[in-house]
């Protein structure tokens, strides 16, 4: 199935080496395995250095984020998407654990996946279920995007308008809302 072409928010992390080099040649090589995919890279953040989430589960990461025009689904781009991690060295063994390299499907234009009510109950879900939990299914907007600096500092980047579909906040503002020094633990590498 396609769609017309849509602006894909995508977030990059890594804070393992793998054998071909560091956290931060895992995020080059990544943008070049995205287009090799066939996607279209439209825009890329800066690098910057995050502090490991959650605190204390490893090394600092390196974050960056790719705004991606495609005309392909959702299903599509992450399936190409866990191809690239798969080829990177990426193994799923613990949620939220260290890796050589992390791509998120952030968010797909105002689009709300797979419906609102998925939405909101991924969105309240208690801190201590999300470490234990994953959806079954692709959920966009992603649910924690508000909370996490090392998303959003990125995206400010080459998307600082976009709207959250359900809040109708800007990037811009969300990251406003974050608390000081979670926005300058983000720093540009």
């Amino acid at each position: 199935m396609t769609q017309a072409n849509s602006d894909m928010l995508v977030a990059l992390g890594s804070n393992l080496p793998e054998p071909q080099g560091s956290p931060a040649a895992n995020l080059v090589r990544a943008l070049s395995e995205l287009r090799a995919e066939g996607l279209n890279v439209c825009a890329v953040s800066r690098f910057f250095e995050t502090p490991c989430f959650p605190a204390g589960a490893g090394p600092d990461y390196i974050n960056a984020a790719v705004r991606l025009c495609s005309d392909l689904d959702a299903c599509a781009v992450l399936e190409k998407m866990h191809r690239i991690e798969a080829r990177m060295g990426r193994q799923r063994q613990t949620r939220w654990g260290m890796r050589t390299l992390d791509l998120d499907l952030i968010a797909i234009a105002d689009r709300v996946l797979p419906d609102l009510d998925t939405y909101r109950h991924w969105r309240a879900l208690h801190p201590q279920e999300q470490r234990l939990r994953a959806p079954d299914e692709l959920v966009l907007p992603h649910p924690r995007l508000e909370e996490r600096a090392f998303v959003l500092v990125p995206l400010a980047d080459i998307a600082p308008d976009w709207h959250h579909p359900v809040s109708g906040v800007t990037v811009t503002d969300m990251l406003a809302a974050l608390p000081r020094d979670i926005r300058q633990a983000v720093r540009p590498i």
